[in-house]
């Protein structure tokens, strides 16, 4: 309400932090209220995922026209297709896009194209696939902004989310969620084919490590194609890693086949197996860890002690300022390491406490799986963690082959001789 040109009010630098004053608490009200909403399990997001609707009450129900194009993304990822491809096939499939879709209900132009109503965008994919609310959740606090003062937004790490469980009807399982965001996970990249080798992101070189590419050629055949080591392709070493994807695949299904005829014969033998195998490789492993964690707490507890001594020499006069000031920021800082690893430590015990759990997950998705004849993507994505390959062993005048297979949830199981037999490639 000043008017500079006519007149130079001495109290307008005062009105305008009254003003800022005033704005800022309004936006504290404001976030107090979404803060109380969002921590009672109300859903503060303003958006409704591709696959639901919103009731006059603001919960979530599922559109059962487009619940199954989102079951379909789903599936299509877990057999291995990344979000580009899975878009090209939407498209070919002449599914609207979600901003078609919006127009056609609400008559909306924002996300509309008119020349391309099927033109699906990898970006829209992905984020579908990355929407937790699929499974029936609601996570709130996902974004947040750093200052009233600006409409930009950022992403909140996850441990500041506050998530609640069957706040609605879920599209998808949870077997289905997380076989595609453990695909989601692993970076792989077509050929210049545009084709993806079905164990691309799944293979690895049992000497150095490195992941196993997908090598082939146009003039080649499926016969010819292959997995190659990729510090051996960069000629650094590791060299004559490779492994034809035929042979690959054989082998694999045949471990397959045989951890599945196990689980169908005894499936409480299968767990025990497991259980025993996984035993045998983490007893030292705990053993040290638990030891480590038993170690930290003992000096946590011990510099307790120490710092508090080197602060009474010091008002006594023993010890001078500098040096209390030297030492008790070593000890600090000794203990403030050893208070970030307990927490590690403590989670790796855990885990090894939660195997049981995995096995009963990897067994539930096996049920699916009754006698494969064939390894579909599907069945390799929700089962395998990955493969490691071995150099080839050419002293018997043949190239014999070996490959360990680590499913998820259980890890390489180690079956009797006749179950680790060597692959010819």
């Amino acid at each position: 309400g000043v008017d500079s040109e006519r007149e130079d009010n001495d109290f307008t630098p005062f009105r305008n932090i009254i003003n800022e004053w005033y704005a800022k608490d309004t936006s504290k009200k404001i976030r107090a209220v979404f803060r109380n909403k969002g921590m009672s399990g109300q859903r503060i997001s303003t958006q409704t995922p591709y696959g639901y609707l919103r009731n006059e009450a603001g919960s979530l129900y599922v559109d059962e026209e487009t619940a199954p194009n989102v079951r379909l993304i789903f599936r299509l990822c877990a057999e291995g297709n990344g979000p580009g491809k899975i878009a090209r096939m939407l498209k070919e499939q002449e599914i609207p896009t979600p901003g078609t879709l919006e127009f056609q209900r609400t008559g909306r132009t924002r996300r509309y194209h008119p020349d391309d109503p099927c033109r699906w965008n990898s970006d829209t994919v992905a984020d579908i696939l990355e929407q937790d609310s699929y499974l029936g959740r609601t996570s709130n606090f996902k974004f947040s902004r750093i200052s009233y003062k600006s409409k930009k937004t950022v992403a909140n790490p996850p441990g500041k989310w506050v998530t609640f469980e069957n706040t609605h009807e879920a599209i998808i399982d949870v077997e289905l969620w997380n076989a595609a965001q453990k695909i989601r996970s692993q970076r792989r990249r077509p050929t210049k084919m545009g084709e993806m080798g079905m164990f691309s992101g799944l293979t690895y070189c049992a000497d150095c490590g490195s992941k196993l590419y997908h090598c082939r050629s146009g003039s080649w055949t499926y016969e010819q194609e292959c997995y190659n080591c990729s510090t051996h392709k960069s000629h650094k070493g590791c060299f004559g890693h490779y492994i034809r994807a035929v042979v690959l695949e054989q082998l694999v299904l045949q471990n397959l086949q045989r951890v599945i005829a196990y689980v169908q014969e005894d499936e409480n033998e299968f767990a025990r197996l497991v259980m025993r195998n996984q035993a045998a490789a983490q007893a030292a492993e705990q053993m040290q860890t638990r030891r480590l964690l038993e170690k930290n707490t003992r000096r946590m507890n011990e510099l307790d002690t120490i710092i508090q001594r080197l602060y009474e020499d010091n008002i006594s006069g023993k010890l001078t300022d500098e040096r209390f000031k030297k030492l008790s920021e070593a000890y600090e800082q000794e203990q403030t390491a050893l208070r970030e690893s307990v927490p590690a430590l403590a989670a790796q015990l855990q885990d090894a406490d939660d195997k049981m759990l995995g096995v009963q997950h990897f067994l539930r998705a096996v049920r699916k799986y009754t006698q494969p004849e064939k390894l579909t993507p599907a069945m390799l994505r929700e089962l395998v963690e990955k493969v490691v390959v071995y150099a080839p062993d050419k002293s018997s005048g043949n190239r014999v082959q070996r490959i360990d297979v680590y499913y998820t949830f259980i890890g390489k199981i180690d079956f009797s001789p006749e179950y680790s037999k060597k692959g010819t490639a």
